[in-house]
């Protein structure tokens, strides 16, 4: 008899800091928008949506990557499972009801989810939006493809996708910290491409892209959608040199009446050996003279010549370069330098103006370093929607962790979750 009181005490099996973490983070996510139960004229109404979605924030706060881990929890810790809102007293839900609800549940309700939490933190001072800072992070997929031992010689061809996941697309991944040549990796999978405020160090918005979406053609996109509720005007969007382009510069200026700093992409830029003037230096060593300019749409073309063009001495040229003897009347080299006109080109990315708020891009790494550590990095789940579905949670759990620190004085901890678990 005693045993069985024991049993029934289902806080016994919970240590307290636990109870008082998610009792505190589920009264401060508000679900009462999203319809509790589907409704349906025939068969059972099945579980709560509202519980299933605090059960998925109990996975990310967990850490946990496979659903299995989290129905495992579920079961050893009742009274969480009573706090996500489940009937302990019945059967708590399979694997297939959790991985069923997160393909099928709609996205945009989350994202929605997600907006509300924003706001909450716009209205506590917060999140300011004064300087926003941009960044997308690798999601590999649920693939054997992407597994350092799989030894196939062509498990990076696009022509031979991963049969595990139909959805996933072959990415490439620049930033690489192994101790290899190569400063770029391929993966299969998805991209989350991320919307940070870098006072606060919290997201704004998000959405997840297949990894065969470049980050510079997807920007534009991604910033008008975050405007229709998030105004964007007069503010400062920092970004890598993976979004540089004069399209998004433009865009930015134009669109938002705001100010970009984006590193400069230098790929597709030659290196000339100039003089401190800005004149080319020929192959003979010879600063070149300037010999006229075309004023073309968005760049000026200059012209540079050889400094002896004019001349009939065959010996005037160091090097005898065959361009000198070639019988013409103006003989010698011709070089050009085009100069942007346009917004892009204006931007000095070595002043100390342009330096001192591009380095609050660091946020945008300090963030995706926290959501990877939610155990989003590898999916576990196989198709776009699940994938997506589980990001916005993330972000949602990130949110909300902030949310719960500031009401139990903790301001401290908004942006540390395991943090707020320590002092719950």
């Amino acid at each position: 008899m005693i045993r069985q009181e024991l049993l029934n005490i289902i806080d016994l099996f919970t240590a307290q800091p636990i109870i008082n973490f998610y009792e505190n983070l589920f009264d401060n996510i508000d679900l009462s928008d999203i319809p509790e139960f589907i409704q349906s004229k025939l068969g059972p109404k099945g579980y709560s949506r509202h519980a299933l979605i605090r059960a998925f924030i109990v996975m990310q706060c967990e850490h946990y990557r496979e659903i299995t881990s989290l129905v495992d929890f579920l079961h050893s810790n009742l009274k969480i499972a009573q706090l996500c809102g489940f009937d302990i007293m019945t059967q708590l839900p399979s694997y297939s009801v959790f991985e069923r609800f997160i393909k099928d549940f709609d996205n945009n309700i989350l994202k929605n989810l997600m907006k509300n939490q924003v706001q909450k933190l716009i209205g506590m001072d917060v999140i300011t939006g004064e300087v926003l800072s941009v960044d997308s992070t690798p999601i590999k997929a649920n693939t054997k493809f992407n597994n350092e031992k799989c030894f196939s010689k062509k498990k990076f061809c696009k022509n031979n996708p991963p049969k595990s996941d139909h959805d996933c697309k072959l990415g490439v991944h620049t930033a690489n910290n192994e101790d290899t040549d190569k400063n770029y990796t391929f993966y299969w999978g998805y991209k989350n491409l991320i919307m940070c405020d870098t006072k606060s160090g919290l997201p704004i918005y998000e959405v997840t892209l297949t990894g065969d979406k470049a980050d510079v053609s997807n920007l534009n996109d991604f910033l008008d959608k975050i405007n229709t509720w998030f105004p964007l005007e007069n503010t400062k969007i920092v970004a890598d040199k993976g979004f540089d382009s004069r399209n998004n510069y433009n865009h930015i200026k134009d669109a938002f009446h705001a100010q970009a700093f984006i590193a400069k992409n230098k790929r597709n830029s030659k290196t000339n050996n100039n003089i401190p003037a800005g004149n080319p230096i020929c192959e003979a060593g010879l600063a070149m003279h300037k010999d006229g300019k075309q004023y073309l749409k968005g760049y000026i073309k200059q012209k540079f010549c050889c400094p002896f063009r004019t001349s009939k001495d065959d010996s005037k040229c160091p090097c005898n370069n065959p361009k000198y003897n070639n019988g013409h009347k103006n003989r010698g080299c011709i070089k050009y330098i085009s100069t942007g006109t346009d917004y892009r080109a204006s931007v000095d990315e070595t002043s100390d103006y342009f330096k001192l708020y591009y380095s609050k891009r660091t946020e945008s790494e300090r963030y995706n370093s926290r959501f990877k550590n939610l155990n989003l990095e590898n999916a576990s789940v196989r198709n776009i929607k699940s994938v997506s579905n589980l990001n916005t949670l993330g972000h949602i759990c990130l949110l909300t962790v902030a949310i719960a620190a500031i009401a139990v004085g903790n301001q401290d901890k908004i942006r540390s979750l395991n943090g707020l678990k320590r002092v719950s």
